[in-house]
């Protein structure tokens, strides 16, 4: 890979050694993936910000950068283990506060942004089309490309610090032309609204490592949110092309090498395999973190009714949607607990409960995995109406 002789001065070590550090990072991927050089980013998404999924491993990597180093470049952070003002309400223990506090200051001396959020673009740092970034988080990452129209590869934690520190990332992948063209077309018969996340889940399966072009299917921006979340959990792919008279006239689907029809009742298989059972220890819903746009819309299908009161509820979204709905939280109030920083699935949520439902298709890999639950699919009208009466 080829350096410029002011990036040859970083890996040698002359602008201090956490940027040399940073730059090894970023030159061993280049290398990897047979990049030819490095790009500047417009911003950075970090992910690794959970005690849970980072252990104190983790804490030790992050405490000796940013003892050496800052970003120079916009940097979000994604989801902490808890909420920094209501763990322990949520039941965090202790030992995880602390040990999550250590990241956080870390982190901080690094320069990141306390946005604790996996939908950094509803809470300021949203990205233009075109523009390279250098994001961790599955489901921004799949929203930055196929929704917004951004270039990133999907970073692991370190390459994604990497490449904020240095403000540059490698070029291959997703950065590049020509590996954005479909190459498998995926046409659904009929998507009904609460099923959107798991046509994502079902194409992800599909579709693997190779980008997507989907037909059948219209959806909103949080639609598109929650589609790509789910087939980020189950592919390898971290950007689609929605079929649409626009999109048809100017994408090259001359490398397209399989085409893939979805029936209604495939769709209906996947929700009834994802069902699970009806007794739940929590309800969670915010997986990716819930916008404006869903809060006001669950606070307006919620006002006039009472709380069941027969499981928890957990609505988990960003500190900068909560600051914005002061009036519809009120009434969320009601029937759980409105949290920000965290989620269901990067919160040591083993330790509190057994069995959770969600609408979240993402949420059906994770919960059952990383956080060893009995898990339940739901579309969202389906758990509002079982929380209320």
């Amino acid at each position: 890979m080829h350096l410029t002789a002011q990036e040859e001065r970083v890996l040698a070590g002359e602008e201090g050694p956490g940027r040399a550090k940073a730059m090894q990072l970023l030159v061993a991927l280049g290398d990897i993936y047979g990049a030819e050089r490095l790009i500047p980013i417009a911003s950075a998404q970090v992910s690794g910000a959970s005690f849970k999924t980072i252990g104190d491993a983790g804490i030790k990597f992050l405490e000796d950068f940013s003892e050496h180093a800052k970003v120079t470049v916009r940097t979000s952070l994604n989801p902490l283990g808890l909420d920094l003002r209501r763990w322990r309400a949520m039941g965090v223990d202790d030992d995880f506060h602390a040990k999550q506090g250590r990241i956080v200051s870390a982190y901080r001396a690094l320069g990141v942004e306390p946005s604790y959020t996996c939908t950094p673009y509803l809470a300021g740092n949203r990205p233009r089309r075109g523009q390279h970034l250098a994001w961790a988080e599955s489901s921004a990452t799949v929203f930055a490309n196929s929704y917004l129209g951004a270039r990133t590869n999907r970073e692991g934690g370190p390459s994604a610090l990497a490449a904020a520190i240095i403000g540059k990332t490698a070029e291959y992948g997703l950065h590049m032309d020509g590996n954005r063209r479909p190459k498998v077309k995926i046409e659904f018969e009929e998507v009904p609204e609460g099923l959107v996340p798991l046509a994502g889940y079902l194409v992800g399966k599909i579709a693997g490592k190779r980008v997507p072009y989907i037909g059948g299917i219209s959806m909103t921006p949080d639609q598109h949110k929650s589609f790509g979340a789910a087939m980020a959990a189950t592919g390898a792919v971290s950007m689609y092309l929605l079929s649409s008279p626009d999109t048809r006239k100017r994408t090259d689907v001359s490398e397209v090498e399989e085409c893939v029809h979805v029936p209604l009742s495939e769709l209906n298989e996947c929700a009834e395999e994802l069902k699970g059972d009806d007794a739940w220890d929590l309800v969670a819903i915010g997986c990716p973190h819930c916008s404006e746009a869903e809060i006001r819309a669950m606070a307006r299908f919620l006002k006039d009714k009472k709380p069941r009161d027969e499981c928890d509820v957990w609505f988990c979204t960003s500190r900068a949607v909560y600051g914005r709905c002061p009036k519809e939280l009120t009434v969320l109030r009601r029937f759980g607990k409105v949290l920000c920083d965290t989620c269901m699935v990067v919160s040591p949520i083993e330790k509190m409960y057994r069995r959770t439902a969600s609408d979240s298709g993402k949420a059906m890999v994770y919960l059952p995995s990383l956080g060893r639950q009995s898990a339940s699919f739901r579309p969202t009208r389906a758990l509002l109406e079982a929380i209320s009466r």
